[in-house]
């Protein structure tokens, strides 16, 4: 391997994180000064820009004839969004709240989409329809929380747990008001864009063509780098995002900022490249990524439920999942004579204890009844 690919990689990852930060920076001043509420800006501006980065590194793999990096950028990102974001900003912060919003609309939202990528996935590609159908999606689903969003302030959330309008407008205006937007210019503001669009352009060349230079280096299939190296490097912000939150005592965001990148992802990045660019699902990811994807989707709903919260057990538990996941694909790809006995202890130990677990969770919060937990205090 050329030392230049993995300095390019480094590059790569700093511009596109600092691409982001100015992307959204900006998009969301000038966006400001445009009259446009604060919850619409948050919502539609900051959520899209926070996925930035695997945007453009999807775009950019794809167009080059590397649609396997694409492919697992999305899925690696996902599955790094659950079981290391939040796994690890559990840890971090004793714990993480969990609104009911999310156990009863997100969460299933994210399971639904994981399940059609991998059925759309079956015929071994996500194609321009595939694509177009998610964006759709993407536009009804942007539409329905925005509204949702900016319906009846007097709703009361002390009930289901759920922020109300009221207080979500307070949210970001507190991030997003004027006062914030008093110090700088449109011009400046229009040039953090602009930086932050060549950032992103410039560092998902960079990180693709160092993936690439890797993979072939090393002999380890492209999808493999995607789902590892490419996938965390682009998830750099959400984990910068949410592990900072937690550690600061905004629990509750720190679960909202991964499950709605984990949406996004799907919806944006997967349907905006599949539209440009058909990707090429392989049957590796077939057999075990997109099922894994789907199957760490659905184990979020049994544990979120279990009093709305992420303890930081569970916070541990999804970091080694993630590690043995991690080590699932090391063994994969080099073919080691390891692999298949790690496959057994998989297959007749971790995975029906892991089920076990999951119903008894998942039974102990349905029979509790309960109808919210205090984010103070949260037992790890």
């Amino acid at each position: 391997m050329s030392p230049l690919a993995a300095v390019w990689f480094v590059v790569g990852v700093v511009a596109l994180v600092v691409g982001a930060e100015s992307l959204v920076r900006g998009s969301s001043r000038l966006a400001a000064r445009s009259g446009l509420s604060p919850v619409i800006i948050g919502l539609t501006v900051v959520a899209f820009g926070t996925s930035a980065p695997e945007l453009a590194v999807s775009i950019g793999a794809a167009a080059g004839g590397e649609s396997e990096i694409a492919l697992g950028n999305v899925v690696g990102s996902n599955i790094a969004n659950v079981l290391l974001v939040l796994g690890l900003s559990a840890v971090v912060g004793g714990g993480l709240a969990v609104a009911q919003r999310i156990v009863r609309v997100d969460v299933p939202i994210m399971i639904v989409l994981s399940a059609l990528v991998l059925v759309l996935g079956l015929d071994g590609r996500i194609g321009r329809v595939d694509g177009t159908l998610f964006v759709g999606v993407l536009a009804i689903y942007l539409v329905w929380t925005v509204r949702s969003a900016l319906g009846d302030p007097k709703a009361d959330d002390d009930q289901d747990g759920v922020p109300d309008a009221a207080e979500l407008a307070s949210e970001y205006s507190s991030a997003l008001g004027r006062e914030k937007i008093r110090g700088s210019s449109w011009w400046r503001d229009l040039v953090y864009v602009l930086g932050g669009l060549g950032l992103l352009v410039v560092g998902a060349r960079a990180l693709v063509t160092a993936a690439t230079d890797i993979a072939r280096a090393f002999d380890i299939s492209e999808l493999v780098i995607g789902l590892t190296v490419v996938a965390v490097g682009t998830s750099l912000p959400e984990i910068a995002t949410s592990v900072v939150a937690a550690a600061r005592g905004q629990r509750d965001m720190a679960v909202g900022n991964a499950i709605g990148s984990n949406l996004f992802n799907i919806l944006a990045v997967l349907g905006i490249t599949g539209v440009l660019s058909p990707i090429t699902v392989s049957s590796g990811a077939r057999g075990f990524d997109l099922p894994f994807m789907l199957a760490v989707a659905i184990a979020c709903v049994p544990i979120f439920a279990d009093g709305f919260v992420l303890r930081r057990w569970q916070g541990g538990v999804f970091l080694g999942y993630y590690g043995a996941y991690l080590i699932w694909l090391g063994l994969d790809s080099a073919d080691h004579d390891l692999h298949p006995t790690y496959a057994v202890a998989m297959g007749y130990f971790v995975v029906p204890l892991t089920v076990l677990t999951l119903v008894v969770v998942g039974y102990r919060a349905a029979t509790q009844g309960r109808t919210g937990a205090s984010t103070d205090g949260i037992v790890g």
